[in-house]
């Protein structure tokens, strides 16, 4: 799978080297290679920077390594263009001149995925596999140790910035036999300076049979193939040939490095010998270590001190996520042995190891996974109670104290005398192991009860799940442990049962009914009915569903009830095929929420009515209006409203006018002390302009001596006359329609 867009333009860390109290770090940069110092006191502080092409690659796809050696140079094995086409092994940095391997020669690297680096003496080392070019049957990867001259300054005229001391040879890790198997590609190594041994994991090509085995290689080894003939092809044409060494035992001699002596022939020569004849040969004719249907990924080597000698401990990670740790040994006796399996995550759960590294300050291993990295200790002596258990392990770790009576590191024991171990053999393996079943039995006459009463005489024969037998949560063996034969049976089929229940309660629907092959069932052999085991037909065919009732839309909203003032308005809606639907047919709502406006009205006058005679002949007359005011969306809603009331004293010789009075109904009386009215003033305009409408007068009542005494009189101060009643020039208004309330007397 590969990684999305976004996963791509980040910055992937692919050299991480610390030289004295510096970090060396190189990153994708989102596909523009960066390399940047930093103090290991505050990492957070970019001393230098620098272009990180040809040391570190532009995709974090590809792969790479790099060492920085003593003197500050850098080496570096990656690719150097985009593309990944250009793989290159380059020395920067320093002050050597910047080399590089021969650009687009297959021969020198050939599509190569590079493995590891190590300094050692005056030489590099670089770990790796490829191609193999000399190989003419298809195509097969090698695994490769590839050696550069540290002093090494590049050619002039030919190789000019380019390696002159560039050579490669095979390692060979095989299991021997007449068609030797080989593990042709390399994983991982560890480099023991102390031993001068190279442990490498090698595996199986990944579309072949999972299989991986360790093998050692001693650098004089690696030197003797370096120093040995070289393989060489004339052209693309012709096979390869081995040719001698021109200069053997090469060494580089003193500081002043290769390039001192170089002659146009040993140039000539550096650029077509580099891959060597021989094959570098492991330590051992067999792997130390080897097991098929796994995968190993990477590997780390501790030297442990036992009692009696030093031993080499493997710890391999694996491609599920497990860690084994084994001996390394050339005792054939004691070769491949397992000490210990480590499940790092949970039941279910796998991913490959992706490094490992030895503190060996803390004593522990720390294992990189994708997403997080864990510590495990290297020995955990304490684990086994006994001195049995302790000395079976056969961990060279851990021996029994006997005085302490505990199983202890030699670190930790009280006395030498008193701390014993058992390495002679290897532990006995406590892996899981599924079961297997063994070969069956012959067949034997037997007679077969079929559980429905009959028995028959047949053929029989079994097996046996021990071939090996499950152990450690193994799984059991899968299939049957019995075979019968020779009393075969066919199937038959059972009466039809009775028809089920319709579908549906109305409208078409179906029902079904059912048999089984169980009347007898076949057995061994025997032949199965023939024939459908269900049956299926119509039902309620004339039983029709009743329509479904509904209501049609709701229809416009009829008129408001009330233009102002608050109404109400309906809405109807018809049950559709039917008269049962839930619900109202009609529907309410308020309308015209606002107020209506005010109207005030005066009615008219009445005409004078005559509601009492005096003694002397004087008539009392009244006349009555109505003022109305409310709230009314029409004018002509108006009702009656408050009633005024007016009196007149008229005398019988008709000497005088009528007198108006108030309307407390009291007659006229002559006013005493000679106090009287005075003259009427004129008529003031009419109320109306046009049609009938009503005029004052205004009179005052003082005695004699002019003083005013409104009290002392009888009578009315005002008099009020119809007016425009009879003038025919007058525009005629619009009559009020009013409805008057009867008034109650």
């Amino acid at each position: 799978m590969f990684p999305s867009p976004q996963d791509e333009c980040q910055n992937y860390i692919r050299v991480l080297l610390i030289t004295g109290r510096r970090i060396f770090t190189c990153g994708t940069n989102a596909f523009t290679p960066v390399c940047t110092t930093r103090q290991i006191g505050n990492i957070s502080r970019v001393m230098d920077t620098v272009n990180g092409v040809a040391r570190c690659p532009y995709d974090p796809r590809h792969n790479s390594t790099a060492m920085v050696t003593e003197k500050g140079e850098l080496y570096a094995a990656t690719v150097i263009d985009f593309s990944g086409r250009d793989p290159v092994i380059y020395r920067s940095l320093g002050n050597m001149p910047p080399l590089r391997t021969a650009q687009y020669n297959s021969k020198w690297l050939n599509d190569p995925h590079f493995i590891s680096v190590y300094e050692v003496g005056l030489f590099t080392y670089f770990f790796l596999r490829e191609n193999a070019v000399e190989h003419d049957c298809g195509r097969t990867v090698f695994s490769r140790v590839a050696r550069v001259c540290k002093n090494d300054v590049g050619g002039r005229f030919l190789l000019e910035d380019t390696w002159t001391t560039f050579m490669k040879a095979r390692l060979n890790c095989s299991r021997s036999g007449e068609i030797p198997f080989y593990y042709n590609e390399l994983q991982s190594t560890f480099y023991l300076p102390e031993q001068d041994l190279i442990y490498g994991i090698f595996t199986t090509n990944v579309n072949s049979i999972s299989a991986s085995a360790v093998c050692a290689f001693n650098l004089s080894a690696i030197t003797q193939a370096f120093n040995g003939p070289f393989r060489y092809q004339e052209n693309p044409r012709t096979s390869w040939l081995s040719t001698p060494n021109p200069i053997p035992n090469f060494q580089v001699g003193d500081d002043r490095g290769p390039g001192e002596n170089q002659t146009e022939r040993s140039l000539q020569d550096a650029q077509r010998l580099f891959l060597m004849s021989d094959v570098v040969q492991p330590v051992s004719t067999d792997p130390l270590l080897y097991q098929d249907n796994i995968r190993f990924s990477k590997l780390v080597v501790d030297i442990v001190q036992g009692r009696d000698t030093l031993y080499h401990v493997m710890y391999i990670g694996t491609e599920y996520g497990t860690i084994l740790k084994a001996l390394s040994t050339t005792n054939k006796s004691m070769r491949g042995c397992y000490l210990e399996e480590m499940r790092l995550l949970p039941e279910g759960e796998s991913e490959p190891i992706k490094s490992l590294e030895i503190l060996h300050s803390d004593r522990s291993l720390f294992v990189g996974l994708s997403d997080r990295v864990l510590k495990i200790p290297l020995e955990r002596c304490s684990s086994y109670k006994t001195e049995r258990h302790c000395l079976d392990a056969r961990d060279p770790y851990c021996g029994w104290d006997r005085k302490q009576k505990r199983c202890t590191t030699i670190e930790d024991s009280s006395n030498m005398s008193q701390w014993s171990q058992n390495i002679t053999e290897c532990p006995v393996r406590n892996l899981t192991q599924d079961g297997g079943f063994s070969p069956w039995a012959p067949w034997q006459p037997c007679n077969h009860d079929d559980r429905e009463g009959a028995s028959t005489s047949c053929a029989c024969r079994s097996r046996s799940c021990n071939s090996p037998v499950p152990q450690c949560g193994g799984s059991n063996c899968k299939g049957p442990t019995i075979q019968v034969a020779n009393c075969s049976r066919n199937g038959g089929w059972t009466p039809w049962s009775s028809w089920g229940q319709c579908s549906t309660s109305c409208g078409i629907g179906y029902e079904v009914r059912q048999r089984s092959c169980n009347n007898p069932s076949p057995r061994h052999g025997g032949l199965v009915c023939v024939g459908q085991g269900r049956d299926e037909r119509l039902c309620n065919e004339k039983s029709p569903c009743p329509l479904p009732v509904f209501w049609s839309s709701w229809g416009s909203w009829s008129q408001c009830s009330a233009e102002c003032g608050g109404g109400v308005h309906s809405r109807v809606r018809s049950c559709e095929k039917g008269n049962t639907c839930p619900g109202c047919a009609l529907e309410y709502k308020t309308c015209n929420l606002e107020a209506c406006p005010e109207v005030r009205r005066n009615t008219p006058w009445t005409p004078w009515m005559p509601v009492n005679v005096t003694q002397d002949g004087a008539r009392q007359e009244q006349r009555t209006r109505y003022t109305c005011r409310a709230l009314l969306p029409d004018p002509h809603q108006l009702q009656l409203g408050k009633k005024k009331v007016e009196t007149r004293v008229c005398p019988n010789d008709g000497t005088a006018t009528c007198e108006t009075e108030g309307s407390s109904g009291r007659p006229l009386l002559r006013q005493p002390g000679g106090t009287r009215w005075s003259p009427w003033e004129t008529w003031s305009t009419c109320s109306q302009e046009c049609a009938k409408g009503f005029r004052t007068r205004k009179r005052t009542c003082a005695s004699a001596e002019g003083k005013s005494s409104p009290s002392a009189c009888s009578g009315s101060p005002a008099e009020y006359q119809d007016c425009n009643s009879q003038d025919g020039n007058s525009q005629p208004c619009p009559e009020p329609r009013l409805g008057f309330l009867q008034s109650r007397q």
